[in-house]
């Protein structure tokens, strides 16, 4: 068993990394959670539960993958009970709210894997290798997911700035 002195520490500890609860929170809110709260709270008993795991330096990007998993797992089960696919990692529409139009229908165009890159860095507000870390792969291929999804966002914005062909329509049907 811990005695009282042992267990300060992990108290302290798990302050710094309980005051990221608004972040992971809003997080899987982003992600379209039926209940962010709970997946938020379920990922700070997972983080005290195990609390040696959870990085010193930055421990954010950690919460953020357990809030990820939680959220494919929430999934499962809406799956399980409604029969229907399993959602993509998006962001639904009441949170993209109050977004220009144009920007809007570009994030909407892009695949899951380029939004949530995209969002993590633009959103959450997390370096590139944070954002690594928060879904699972090596730094450099998140720079590269990251780069290639920036291209495909500023490629759809230039789409959505051309004016559209000109239709001729005969009006004499000849």
């Amino acid at each position: 068993m811990t005695s009282e002195t042992d267990r300060r520490p992990a108290e302290e500890r798990f302050r710094e990394v309980f005051s990221h609860l608004g972040a992971v929170t809003a997080y899987a809110r982003r992600r379209g959670s039926h209940d962010a709260d709970a997946i938020a709270a379920e990922a700070m008993s997972i983080a005290w539960r195990r609390l040696a795991e959870v990085p010193r330096d930055d421990p954010l990007p950690w919460l953020y993958a357990t809030a990820r998993n939680l959220l494919h797992a929430e999934w499962r089960a809406e799956r399980r009970h409604a029969a229907a696919e399993l959602p993509e990692l998006s962001v639904p529409a009441s949170e993209l709210r109050g977004l220009d139009p144009q920007l809007d229908r570009a994030l909407r165009s892009l695949g899951p894997a380029d939004r949530e890159a995209l969002l993590l860095v633009a959103w959450e507000d997390l370096a590139p290798a944070q954002a690594a870390r928060a879904v699972g792969i090596k730094p450099t291929a998140f720079r590269v997911r990251l780069l290639r999804a920036r291209r495909r966002l500023r490629a759809a914005l230039e789409e959505d700035r051309r004016p559209a062909p000109l239709v001729q329509i005969d009006v004499e049907g000849t």
